[in-house]
């Protein structure tokens, strides 16, 4: 059986054509299951004792993230989310609240970081607005931040970010590095890249449920009054362990290959889309992701055809609005994000969707 093969046999029929990854993947029946399990033994024995009793899965669960991260001796804890991370990263945090990001900053980010008091600067980009290698240097050097989050996939597109490369001008810098990986992880290689601290979601594509998320950190990065306070909060221990579960399925089913097919599904849904008159594909064919956001033709409404797209043709995507990047982008979007068990089909069927639905 090929990836995709496997990826569909694990997990429900679906009711749809599902191009939505990168809001929500689809479960697997073990991580559904293992959720219903822990709940189960909840009414059985009490939370607590079922708590005790899911503790190995836990650990499972961060040694898989410890193994994802390449950050061997990371502490790793759950999250509720990625937003929850980084509010809880920034609240942590005891030093200068000067903070470098790139332009294209997740909207809800921008909003912890001003609510955290930080000062934002924004790191230089390119035509693409892709990380400039030539002038990020001299930008730490000539004004250093106090520290740097970056995003190495945004909400809102599908370039691929130069992680590895900030993480080496922050080092040169001697400046914490913190790393948004709520689009790359499961997605991109996000081993080795040599942040203090990592964060993602569950529900994207590790295809794990929603409502939880993991951070890593280098040890000492967070304090012990934060790490306690995490340790001692009131959690959905059962959403932890199929997280966990989802985990365990993504390192069998091998990263690299994963990486790999999610390439040729970006490739793929890139080179089906420009086929579609009137729509503008942004990224190049050759963007090493599986996210595609795509113009749509002067007056037509992104909203709209999303919502035909579901109501009349069963396809669901996401609406890109101005909120995702508020300081680059003008116009709203199409956001595609199939995974890894896409078939042609599916995208022939999107294309016809399209063109039908915006009248082109």
């Amino acid at each position: 059986m090929t990836l995709a093969d496997t990826w569909r046999a694990a997990r429900p029929p679906t009711a749809c054509v599902h191009l939505d990854s990168a809001a929500c993947s689809r479960q697997s029946f073990a991580a559904i299951e293992a959720a219903a399990q822990h709940a189960r033994h909840e009414a059985e024995v009490g939370g607590y004792v079922a708590a005790e009793a899911a503790v190995p899965a836990l650990d499972a669960g961060r040694a898989a993230v410890r193994a994802l991260t390449g950050m061997a001796d990371a502490e790793v804890v759950f999250t509720t989310g990625s937003n929850h991370a980084l509010d809880v990263l920034l609240a942590d945090w005891q030093g200068p609240r000067v903070i470098a990001c790139l332009a294209s900053e997740y909207g809800p980010n921008l909003a912890i970081m001003a609510r955290r008091g930080f000062e934002i600067r924004e790191l230089p980009v390119d035509g693409f607005g892709r990380l400039d290698l030539d002038a990020v240097g001299a930008a730490l050097t000539n004004d250093p931040p106090a520290l740097v989050h970056f995003t190495m996939l945004g909400s809102h597109s599908g370039v691929v970010q130069p992680v590895r490369d900030i993480a080496g001008a922050c080092h040169a810098q001697g400046l914490p590095l913190i790393v948004d990986a709520a689009q790359g992880f499961a997605h991109l290689d996000c081993a080795g890249i040599g942040a203090d601290a990592l964060y993602s979601s569950s529900r994207k594509w590790a295809a794990g449920p929603r409502g939880v998320g993991v951070l890593a950190t280098r040890p000492g990065f967070l304090s012990e009054d934060t790490r306690l306070r995490l340790d001692h909060a009131e959690s959905n221990v059962g959403l932890h362990v199929s997280l966990s579960v989802a985990l365990g399925e993504h390192v069998a089913a091998g990263p690299e290959a994963v990486q790999a097919r999610l390439r040729d599904v970006g490739a793929a849904t890139r080179q089906a889309l420009a086929q579609v008159p009137g729509w503008q594909v942004l990224e190049d064919v050759d963007e090493p992701s599986a996210i595609t956001t795509v113009l749509p033709p002067d007056g037509v409404d992104p909203l709209r055809v999303r919502s035909a797209l579901i109501d009349e043709h069963a396809i669901v995507t996401t609406f890109v609005d101005l909120w995702r990047a508020p300081n680059v982008l003008t116009r709203p979007a199409l956001r595609i994000s199939p995974h890894v068990d896409v078939a042609d089909d599916d995208l022939e069927a999107l294309t016809a969707a399209l063109a039908a639905v915006s009248g082109v």
